[in-house]
């Protein structure tokens, strides 16, 4: 039997817990091509260079048609995520016009007694417990409740969402047919939920960003149809997944640095650093898998070919040695912090500006 390559190894579920082995392995070949076709990037400079190049593709329909097997095409529109300027940057901005500045300067300043109250509800939960499931009781309910309050999402249908978004997210890389289904019946749900809720709030809107979405007159147009349900999915999805993943990881590692929780108890501030750090050390997204070129790539020593699907590893990326000093220690004091959590280049994370500002309100 042939033994797996180290893509279908960091891939597979028993490795998750601890790829970084694998992760450094791979990075001896800084863009290595599985058999199967697929180009792996997995250092620093390669693929920061790689994410500002415009000819690197989100849209998979730029695909050979000997891979057009490796997506399955879900039913629907797709979101900005997966489209290439022009028109991703027409839906961005239209994504962005209901989220902050400048059209909403003072949307997260106003959000932040909701935060707090949310944060601090959750704590009294749990403050005389000996045993908590962070999960559970902490790292999923916070986000989920944000992003639900930023887009009007009534607080009593936040529980539907877990059921929609894990087939969804179960479904991101190789999935099989029956994951696909699942992905696709999930889709379908939400996209009629969303639907039903953004008619609500034509007739009826709020102070929210679906509100905004379906009222606001922008020099763009208006979000609208298949493009507005794909955002909000997306924004749904995104907009909590990654935090939950953040916030578990992020109290794994200080209990395995209690020194560094002991700081963080005592020094406030240390939080800023301490966030950018954990984004580096043990980022929420480890890979992007669904890239193409729509021209060949030269990178490093290896030609990326047209039509090929890349995979971006950004969590190897982050722990590369050649560009980031004793990258595998975990140091919330190092200079000029440096990560690829957010990607870059067009896709830059749409929700950075959020973490941006936290950061600047300490």
């Amino acid at each position: 039997m042939t033994e797996a390559s180290l893509y279908d190894q960091i891939l597979d579920f028993s490795n998750r817990a601890n790829p970084w082995p694998l992760y450094e392995k791979l990075r001896s070949q800084p863009v290595w091509q599985e058999s199967d076709g697929t180009f792996v990037v997995s250092t620093y400079r390669e693929i920061y260079a790689l994410m500002h190049d415009p000819r690197l593709s989100s849209d998979m329909t730029n695909l050979l048609p000997q891979f057009a097997d490796r997506v399955p095409p879900a039913e629907g529109p797709h979101s900005f995520i997966t489209t290439d300027p022009p028109r991703h940057d027409v839906l961005r901005r239209l994504a962005m016009r209901q989220f902050g500045p400048p059209h909403r300067p003072d949307l997260i300043d106003r959000l932040t007694p909701a935060l707090s109250g949310i944060v601090t509800g959750l704590i009294d939960k749990i403050a005389e417990k000996q045993e908590v499931d962070l999960v559970d009781e902490v790292a999923y309910p916070f986000p989920v409740a944000v992003i639900c309050h930023l887009l009007g999402v009534p607080p009593e249908d936040e529980p539907k969402f877990s059921a929609w978004v894990n087939p969804i997210v179960n479904a991101l890389a190789r999935p099989t047919p029956e994951q696909v289904q699942a992905r696709d019946d999930a889709r379908q749900q939400m996209s009629n939920y969303m639907f039903e809720l953004a008619q609500r709030r034509r007739t009826e809107p709020g102070d929210d960003m679906i509100s905004g979405y379906v009222t606001d007159d922008s020099p763009d147009g208006r979000l609208e149809g298949g493009d507005l349900f794909a955002t909000l999915m997306l924004l749904l999805i995104a907009g909590h997944e990654t935090t939950v993943n953040l916030i578990t990881n992020g109290w794994l590692t200080l209990q395995r640095h209690p020194d560094v929780l002991e700081r963080l108890r005592t020094e406030p501030r240390f939080a800023i650093r301490l966030v950018e750090e954990l984004l580096r050390y043990e980022p929420s997204v480890h890979i992007l898998p669904f890239r193409t070129a729509v021209s060949d790539i030269e990178i490093g020593d290896t030609t990326i070919r047209k039509g090929h699907p890349i995979a971006v590893m950004l969590a190897s990326g982050n722990r590369d040695p050649e560009c980031i000093p004793h990258a595998d220690r975990f140091d919330p004091d190092r200079a000029d912090n440096v990560h690829l959590s957010f990607a870059g280049g067009v896709h830059y994370c749409f929700g950075a500006p959020l973490a941006a500002w936290r950061r600047r309100s300490r």
